[in-house]
């Protein structure tokens, strides 16, 4: 996974490209019509039924726009909320606070979202010691706070790019010449580059699985794809203790807990990000 010094480093892109992309050369609703020395304050209402995410986000946005906003917190990542509940007061400069509004609840109804449908989720496999993955089907530009929203609901993060694990899937086996070319020019590639990058390898039937274990010690993880319940069971006592296991491929709110009942170590979703709902909250003048 990356370092915390990179993610940092690609939430500050993300305020900066937001603030950019939505203030441009100044707020001239807010320039035209409020005096540049007015202050004010403002609540985060929840007006819907979830899981808080994003509140830190916020305060490093208001923290970018102005340093100077004040940020009272009532209710942390992480909380579950419900309609009526305040999550913050911010207070300063009202032109920097509304500045900043659009960006905050953008984000904040989204990782809200993404959060909520986490949760949900691990609820499904509580008791079984299956763990919930995110993927890499995530907004564009937005990556970072989709996944540290997945985090808040409970859930773990699958490599956060192309560039922080090594996923070999059907396309990479079948260019490469098969399962075994495909580890061995890999395991070489690291070797070659000085590179220490854990290893995923796909499977599309047992007969891949045995494959795959002929060169276990190479593997980190077996993504049992698109298999059905027996052949689930099956992969999971032919791989034992050798690698990771993990199931993906539509399974979805109806058939997760089955297939941890399989006995998979994880389950990967992309539907944690890609499909939900935003959570309806609101910044109000108080």
């Amino acid at each position: 996974m990356i370092s915390k010094e990179q993610f940092d480093f690609e939430v500050q892109g993300i305020i900066q490209n937001a603030i950019r992309e939505d203030v441009g050369d100044g707020d001239h609703s807010s320039l035209a019509c409020i005096p540049e020395t007015a202050t004010g304050k403002a609540k985060l209402l929840v007006k819907d039924e979830g899981i808080l995410a994003g509140v830190a986000f916020a305060k490093a946005v208001f923290a970018y726009v102005d340093p100077a906003l004040e940020i009272e917190v009532l209710l942390d990542d992480g909380a579950s909320v419900k309609y009526g509940d305040i999550a913050f007061y911010v207070s300063g400069s009202s032109q920097s606070i509304l500045k900043a509004e659009r960006l905050v609840l953008n984000a904040m109804q989204r990782m809200s979202a993404i959060a909520t449908k986490t949760a949900f989720f691990v609820n499904l496999l509580e008791g079984t010691g299956t763990k919930i993955l995110d993927t890499r089907k995530t907004t564009p530009g937005l990556r970072a706070l989709e996944k540290w929203a997945v985090k808040i609901g409970g859930g773990e993060n699958h490599r956060f790019a192309l560039y922080d694990m090594i996923m070999l899937k059907d396309n990479h086996i079948d260019f490469a010449g098969g399962i075994a070319q495909a580890i061995s020019q890999t395991v070489a590639y690291l070797d070659r580059t000085d590179r220490d990058l854990r290893i995923i390898v796909e499977a599309r039937d047992l007969t891949e699985i045995k494959e795959i274990l002929q060169s276990h010690e190479h593997v980190y993880r077996i993504l049992i794809d698109n298999f059905n319940y027996e052949d689930t069971r099956k992969a999971v006592e032919l791989i034992g203790d050798k690698c990771l296991t993990e199931s993906s491929g539509g399974i979805n709110e109806e058939t997760i807990r089955d297939y941890a009942l399989c006995g998979v170590d994880y389950i990967s979703s992309g539907a944690l990000t890609h499909s939900v709902y935003n959570l309806d909250l609101s910044l109000k003048a108080v």
